[in-house]
């Protein structure tokens, strides 16, 4: 994989840092390249992630014995998330997954690749299945919209916000008013080499964009909202990344009692930053309620309608209309929680008659 995307080169690139290093946060205009990319008329380099594919004719059925998802009925061209979950239940990978007939393509986070190539092949035993990390092969490219003249590449569409077979939403909105409705995605494999070729003349938006139009569908990124004791069912990723009906897996178990009793020890939430100030905090910032340290902010960004946002994860117990104080270093910032995963079970929709109310 380049360590650099060649589209750096274009005019006003400015390179990420972190888990975005290698690609452009932006390209001079932050807020327009967001509107065009929430608009459908931009497309965002995502060159940096990390590529898995399984070949083999047993490719799906071990992925299924392996993963959280129910894949053994998968169809070329459909697009589907998996887990692969420690024996406590907690998130260690997790891929978006689309199959071509031939290839089961898994997308991942840079950081992920290698880790993840290594331990399916370490899983192989004698089963028809070849393991390959292929990130310096391909890169990525997503949008929000099908684009026409990209129909003959693999394409992974976004699952969320919809409830898939098997999955569950802990929301306290309804799918129909789910913010992630408003945000459709789409990743596009693209051979490493073509890159440029690609894309042409397609205005480019940065990452910035890209994000923060994911922190305001509500949507987890792994090693953002991810930490090593996260379980799914804290981001709500029972949705679209788990089926809660298939057959055995590592870490069912605890996947089954903590969705049997409805109370995941912390929640994430959707922020609201004052906007009165002229910074925004830093990922990794404490969320307190008072004196008292009750969650994490883990993805910032600031929105081209909304202003500063975040997402964060914090205790169970924290009440919903509690207002939050998300304190950087000694600056702190006053932050509106907007509540995504429920508290109690008998808030998700659903569950029982009885819901809260989202504030959008």
């Amino acid at each position: 994989m380049n360590t650099k995307s060649p589209l750096l080169s274009r005019p006003g690139a400015v390179e990420a840092g972190g888990a975005d290093a290698g690609i452009a946060s932006h390209y001079g205009e932050p807020l327009r390249e967001q509107r065009a990319l929430a608009a459908g008329t931009a497309v965002v380099d995502l060159s940096q992630r990390g590529v898995v594919t399984v070949t083999g004719p047993d490719r799906l059925s071990w992925l299924n014995t392996l993963s959280s998802q129910q894949l053994t009925s998968l169809a070329p061209g459909q697009s589907t998330e998996l887990l692969l979950l420690s024996v406590q239940g907690r998130i260690e990978f997790d891929a978006r997954v689309v199959d071509d007939g031939a290839t089961t393509w898994l997308i991942v986070e840079a950081a992920e690749a290698g880790p993840l190539a290594e331990w399916l092949n370490r899983m192989k035993f004698m089963l028809r299945v070849e393991i390959a990390d292929v990130s310096a092969d391909w890169a990525v490219l997503g949008s929000t919209r099908r684009i026409p003249e990209w129909s003959a590449l693999q394409v992974w569409e976004d699952p969320w916000p919809h409830v898939g077979a098997g999955g569950y939403s802990y929301a306290v909105v309804g799918e129909d008013a789910h913010p992630g409705l408003e945000r459709p995605w789409f990743e596009y494999l693209v051979p490493d080499g073509e890159l440029e070729a690609t894309i042409g003349e397609r205005q480019l938006a940065g990452v910035w964009a890209a994000e923060a139009l994911r922190i305001a569908a509500w949507r987890p990124r792994w090693g953002a909202e991810t930490d090593d004791k996260t379980i799914p069912h804290e981001l709500d990723l029972l949705r679209t990344a788990v089926h809660l009906n298939k057959g055995c897996y590592k870490g069912q178990e605890t996947v089954a009692r903590v969705h049997n009793l409805g109370h995941p020890p912390r929640r994430l939430v959707f922020l609201q930053l004052d906007g009165s100030q002229h910074t925004m905090p830093a990922v990794g910032s404490e969320v307190r309620v008072g004196d008292r340290r009750v969650g994490t902010v883990t993805s910032v960004a600031q929105h081209y309608e909304m202003g500063p946002v975040a997402l964060a994860v914090i205790k169970r117990s924290v009440a919903p209309g509690e207002v939050l104080t998300v304190l950087d270093g000694e600056e702190p910032y006053t932050a509106a929680q907007e509540v995504i995963v429920a508290p109690d079970a008998g808030q998700v929709v659903g569950r029982q008659t009885g819901f809260l109310k989202g504030t959008r």
